[in-house]
């Protein structure tokens, strides 16, 4: 119930209004069943203007934190979260992130539309950096298709370290499904995950028009803050029918 009344009651007019959009693909979305929506992540409001222009509810998954935190404000932010269609991840260990993905995958199954992050953070330079392999095995176990998903412009409305969203025009462009089924039953495969998540990547560098990073965000932000040089940009691999195709390293100088 929040998140209908969130989306079309309020703010999601008002957020219509002042931050209008430019949605290409959005027939790309199948209209029932099971699908990953993979984006790029440039800003917390990615999460607030891409279910705004579907017409399906999309569910995310979000950190653990949003939903423990003791008191009154914990309270309240486990039922706005709760309410909107979002539910923890705990990555604190691999047995954690394992559950995370097993939830992910029984949401999927049940015929949800799931909203996933790839690079797992916000990026630190509105670049896009190389894809952790959840979304692979969470499509792998799940059979379904992947549909890409670029926001462009949001991290002006919503800039990092700033708490205000300023008005601007954005644009969300869905990209064609990506169909995995050729890899059925190969989920655990860490090569062919690796392939597919590349595959992934490789299309949110196309749709998106950003430059590819193959680090992992969090590292690069981990370099950032150290005051070291980050990688140097590389082109991700499309995957093949072979499921080997990687995006190559590149190191840290």
């Amino acid at each position: 119930m929040l998140y209908w009344f969130m989306k079309y009651v309020l703010p999601g007019p008002l957020m219509r209004l002042l931050w209008p959009a430019k949605v290409i693909g959005a027939e790309n979305i199948p209209d029932e069943g099971g699908v990953i929506l993979a984006g790029n992540h440039l800003a917390v409001a990615d999460s607030f203007f891409m279910p705004l222009r579907v017409s399906r509810r999309v569910t995310f998954p979000a950190k653990q934190e949003y939903f423990t935190e003791p008191g009154l404000k914990g309270r309240l932010k486990k039922w706005f979260f709760s309410g909107v269609g979002q539910f923890p991840i705990d990555r604190s260990s691999g047995s954690a992130a394992q559950a995370a993905i097993d939830t992910a995958v029984r949401l999927v199954r049940e015929g949800r539309l799931l909203g996933i992050y790839p690079e797992g953070t916000r990026s630190p330079d509105g670049r896009l950096y190389k894809g952790k392999t959840g979304v692979a095995r969470i499509a792998l176990e799940s059979r379904a298709p992947v549909v890409p998903v670029a926001m462009v412009g949001t991290e002006k409305v919503n800039p990092i370290g700033s708490r205000l969203w300023w008005p601007r025009r954005i644009e969300i462009r869905f990209g064609t499904p990506l169909d995995f089924s050729r890899y059925e039953g190969l989920s655990g495969d860490r090569f062919i995950e690796r392939s597919i998540t590349d595959e992934i990547m490789y299309a949110l560098m196309e749709l998106s028009g950003q430059e590819y990073v193959d680090v992992y965000a969090a590292k690069a932000k981990e370099l950032r803050d150290a005051g070291q040089t980050e990688a140097r940009p590389a082109v991700p691999a499309q995957g093949d029918a072979g499921g080997t195709a990687r995006i190559p390293e590149s190191k840290a100088s």
